[in-house]
């Protein structure tokens, strides 16, 4: 029997970046935490079909989901916190939506009606909210809306939240996160800016039922009590949302608040005696606590960006609390690593990671980087570019093939040990054609990467174009370099790794979109574990 889905919509007023993404991720974990089978998906305001063709300056990193979608950071925040999957239908973007209407008005099919907003944008997003219920057996549907209430780019997500909630009465609810601010001059929390992101969405006909309010003081009774008479909720309904010590104490400091609660009685949904967040709380407790420190050099071009390789940081922080260490990462700005400074600036690392990215910008920096971890027996993992940027490495300093690159930077190298892939070579719009997504990988038995996963076939997300020149092969395995992962369908080179020295991996793939809480990934588990082998 199919169940009664409930639908939960997540706004933000007052200012950007004020945490929607973790308090709906959140919020998932807690009514997962009630037996709920919950999914979340983020509609993103922007006219940009995906965030694939987007400068990490503008959006930060671009999450890739086992269906080769490539996505808004958020879902990664879904993915790491809830365990679930997601996929195409958990982003939908304003270009989307534009884009599958304007095709169905070309083709006909609104029989010569005039295309408008109201109803067919807005009855374009209700489908792209709908459909992971019809797809999918869920209790609630928890939809995330970017941006801020009352920027022109949202005005049609709000509206198609007030039809839903028309529609379907208390099976649709709105949580809405806001700012309460700390004035210092004046010593007070104000509540000002909450009511007039609330008029705001009452302009628009939305009432929401929840206020979370992010804060940096806790909120007295008062204030409460002040936010419900003046926005029309219960005092119950008006959740804190303090600063916390790190993002994974926020389903745990919901749950204090009953945010979930408050979610299951505006529903009408029979709410569950117990809740579980037994794993979850020892995962907080190992991170809090742990037995020691490591410092991991993250190696990038982006590094000053705090969003732009936000999964890597976080499978970090998984990685460490397995191994019940404290990772500190240390950024490095690849443009600024040569030969005269590698040394002072690595030196006290006891790890490198070398992360992944398209373009010339700060390679010969990652270059030194590897070289400086392959000589100096330093635990070492490469991502994508980073793996790339090892082979280049190895091929120039070993295998003495001076000037040896990647077509992607030097198009007349002698030496492309790195080239484009045969079907890329035709494509000419790059939003989307990237190989994307899930693909599979044979594990060489014998090798440092098979005890990490413990098994030979796996399934990886990838994002690239670029990949390692078989031509090269064999040049590669007869001086000391092993081919540990393959995919066997295109005969591709998945993973490197070196023989002589005690942990030294490059994946083509992206490990680090797959590690979540429940499941940290098994090559940042190992490779944090030869870190600290390596410091004691």
């Amino acid at each position: 029997m199919k169940r009664k889905v409930k639908y939960i919509f997540v706004t933000g007023g007052v200012s950007s970046s004020l945490g929607k993404g973790i308090i709906s991720a959140s919020l998932a974990k807690l009514l997962q935490g009630r037996g709920f089978s919950v999914t979340i998906q983020k509609l993103d305001p922007y006219i940009n079909i995906d965030p694939g063709t987007l400068n990490p300056y503008e959006h930060g990193e671009c999450y890739v989901t086992d269906d080769g979608a490539e996505t808004d950071l958020d879902l990664g925040h879904y993915e790491r916190f809830s365990n679930t999957p997601t996929s195409q239908a958990n982003n939908v973007t304003t270009g989307r939506i534009y884009q599958y209407v304007i095709n169905k008005e070309r083709k006909g099919e609104y029989l010569g009606t005039t295309v408008q907003v109201v109803p067919h944008i807005t009855d374009e997003i209700k489908r792209s909210v709908k459909i992971l219920s019809q797809t999918n057996n869920f209790d609630f549907v928890i939809t995330e809306i970017g941006g801020t209430v009352g920027d022109i780019e949202s005005f049609p997500f709000i509206e198609t939240v007030r039809q839903m909630k028309w529609e379907l009465g208390k099976d649709c609810a709105v949580v809405h996160l806001t700012l309460v601010p700390f004035l210092s001059a004046a010593g007070e929390l104000k509540t000002k800016p909450t009511q007039h992101s609330v008029k705001t969405m009452l302009e628009q006909g939305v009432q929401p039922d929840i206020i979370v309010c992010r804060t940096e003081h806790h909120l007295n009774e008062g204030i409460k009590r002040k936010i419900a008479q003046f926005c029309n909720v219960n005092p119950t309904s008006v959740i804190e949302s303090i600063d916390a010590e790190t993002i994974y104490d926020v389903p745990l400091l919901m749950r204090e608040e009953k945010l979930d609660i408050e979610v299951l009685k505006v529903t009408g949904t029979k709410i569950p005696n117990k809740i579980d967040l037994s794993k979850w709380e020892k995962f907080v407790y190992s991170l809090k606590n742990p037995k020691g420190e490591v410092n991991i050099g993250l190696v990038g071009k982006y590094v000053e960006l705090k969003d732009a390789y936000k999964s890597i940081n976080e499978a970090l922080v998984h990685g460490g609390t397995e191994n019940q260490y404290k990772v500190n990462v240390i950024s490095i700005q690849s443009e600024h690593l040569n030969i005269d400074n590698v040394d002072e600036q690595l030196k006290a690392l006891d790890g490198i990671l070398v992360a992944p990215g398209f373009g010339g910008r700060g390679i010969e920096g990652k270059i030194e980087a590897v070289k400086y971890a392959r000589e100096n027996k330093i635990p070492f993992l490469g991502i994508c570019l980073g793996m790339q940027c090892a082979a280049i490495e190895f091929s120039r300093n070993i295998l003495g093939l001076k000037g040896a690159n990647t077509t992607e930077i030097d198009s007349e190298t002698k030496f492309p040990v790195i080239d484009l892939m045969e079907d890329q070579k035709s494509v000419t719009n790059l939003g989307g054609s990237m190989r994307l997504g899930l693909y599979d990988c044979s594990i060489d038995v014998n090798s440092k990467t098979y005890k990490e996963y413990n098994k030979k076939d796996i399934k990886e997300r990838h994002r690239h174009r670029y990949e390692f020149n078989n031509e090269f092969r064999d040049k590669f395995t007869n001086n000391g370099m092993i081919l540990a992962g393959i995919n066997k369908e295109k005969n591709l080179v998945e993973i490197i790794e070196l023989e002589d020295h005690p942990w030294f991996i490059g994946v083509q793939f992206h490990p680090e979109y797959k590690s979540t809480v429940k499941a940290p990934h098994p090559l940042f588990t190992g490779f944090i574990k030869a870190a600290i082998d390596k410091k004691v």
